[in-house]
């Protein structure tokens, strides 16, 4: 029976013939070696899978196909439970670690052990000039966001530090936490569902490194599209249900104005946009399903060791600091342009 290994990187597929390749490539050139790899695929339909044994022999290489794509936190999840590591580590198939990427992240958990999961350094892979995300911020009226995003990769995401969550692209958790805490929340399918998950684990005690040295190239959203309508009613009817589910008593209350606010907001800004059926939509349901989210918050919050405070300590709490995020990505977008 061959040993367990330290490290599980589990990597989801779905058409993602185009990308997979690159993304094995790299993690064969890994300096760090004590890993296995995980691919579950969604059910995909151009073969990316074809030969893949043969291709990496040398690779602990694990492959799980699905008969349909049952969306990113199902299938994570299934991919979760087949790993035999102390440690998980989340990878998209179209992000592509540099090869000392492993070695950082552990090296980074095995020096601050007050951390228990980690997030890397997102570079777009298309404008290597530009971050893709330094970790996710999350604001106390429920928004969240990755990290200097479109800001240049040269003055921007350089200094280790706290973040509030890990974007589940490139990330690193310790699998007994993960499992602790239920892993993905399976009712979201995809978007926002890493932003839930870092929540549950800050609730549970945990907290989040940025570390910038463990870097990776990333396309994003290369199945879904940036600003699908798939991406908007995921993303923002799942907002909703993690505001309600995860935000303690005192801050809930506190700030549900101003969560009901930013909805209304989005509702407007994106009809204007043309995308009113998407977000509509996606608002009407966030509302169906909120006696089920209901019964998970009573789960979350009994389950809950730290205080409000704590978990407001790390949140976004300026009252424009949504704006000013939104209004630095469009800026450096238009630059690159």
């Amino acid at each position: 029976m061959r040993p367990f290994p330290l490290v599980s990187i589990v990597i989801l597929t779905w058409n993602s013939n185009r990308y997979l390749p690159t993304c094995l490539n790299r993690l064969f050139k890994q300096t760090f070696h004590d890993f296995e790899v995980i691919l579950v695929d969604n059910g995909s339909e151009d073969r990316a899978l074809d030969g893949l044994y043969e291709k990496y022999p040398s690779l602990d290489l694990h492959i799980h196909k699905l008969s349909s794509n049952l969306g990113f936190a199902v299938a994570n999840n299934i991919g979760v439970n087949l790993a035999r590591g102390k440690w998980l580590a989340l990878l998209n198939a179209d992000a592509f670690p540099e090869p000392d990427w492993l070695e950082q992240l552990m090296s980074a958990a095995q020096k601050n052990p007050e951390f228990t999961f980690f997030s890397s350094r997102q570079i777009q892979f298309n404008h290597p000039e530009l971050l893709d995300g330094a970790g996710d911020e999350y604001h106390i009226s429920g928004l969240a966001w990755r990290r200097y995003y479109n800001h240049t990769e040269k003055e921007y995401g350089i200094k280790r530090e706290e973040v509030f969550s890990a974007c589940a692209a490139a990330s690193l958790y310790l699998r007994e936490d993960f499992s602790r805490v239920d892993g993905f929340d399976e009712d979201y399918f995809a978007y926002f569902e890493d932003v839930d998950l870092s929540f549950r684990l800050r609730l549970a005690g945990g907290r989040c490194l940025y570390v910038p040295d463990a870097v990776v190239q990333h396309i994003g959203s290369a199945s879904s599209g940036k600003m699908s309508d798939f991406v908007i009613y995921h993303g923002h009817r799942n907002l909703v249900w993690a505001y309600f589910k995860n935000m303690p008593p005192l801050l809930f209350w506190t700030y549900l104005p101003l969560h009901i606010l930013m909805n209304v907001y989005f509702v407007f800004s994106f009809s204007l946009k043309g995308k009113m059926n998407a977000i509509v939509t996606a608002k009407v349901d966030a509302i169906r399903g909120l006696p089920l989210i209901l019964n998970k918050r009573r789960i979350t919050q009994k389950s809950r060791t730290v205080s409000a405070l704590n978990i407001y300590r790390i949140m976004s709490k300026g009252l424009f600091s949504p704006y000013w995020a939104s209004r630095q990505r469009k800026l450096f977008a238009s630059k690159k342009a």
